[in-house]
């Protein structure tokens, strides 16, 4: 599992970078600067969130851990995942979309904060899997 996780994270981070250019030349001529910064948020911890599961991935190979441990590891990164596609992926929409007005831009907003819990419940699941070593010792 923690190959799979690594090559996620390394493919959010490569998009990130990918991402943070097109925001930075193409982008800035399309939308307002207050819109390039919601863009920039989303590639801000989309990056974040890569580096972390390549952690993850890292820390996943390096322990001996029980199958619990490695339960909420995956739980973990699957929350990250989800977190950066819902998070990161809402704001790249929502700042695409106020571009041309569009309509949908209403129905994307409230998805943002769905990406964040993610991420939050993530980081504790990572923090739990790492408590319960702690036990096991």
């Amino acid at each position: 599992m923690h190959r799979k996780i690594l090559i996620l994270g390394l493919i959010f981070a490569a998009f990130s970078v990918l991402l943070g250019a097109f925001g930075a030349h193409a982008l800035k001529s399309m939308v307002r600067e207050d819109k390039l910064q919601i863009f920039e948020t989303g590639v801000r911890y989309q990056f974040m969130h890569a580096m972390a599961l390549i952690t993850l991935a890292i820390y996943y190979h390096h322990q001996h851990l029980s199958i619990k441990e490695q339960k909420w590891i995956g739980w973990a990164a699957h929350l990250f995942i989800a977190g950066t596609l819902l998070f990161s992926g809402s704001l790249y929409i929502l700042t695409l979309l106020s571009a041309t007005n569009h309509p949908l831009i209403r129905f994307i907003g409230p998805i943002t904060p769905l990406g964040g819990l993610c991420f939050i419940l993530g980081w504790c699941f990572w923090l739990w899997a790492v408590y319960l070593k702690k036990v096991d010792k």
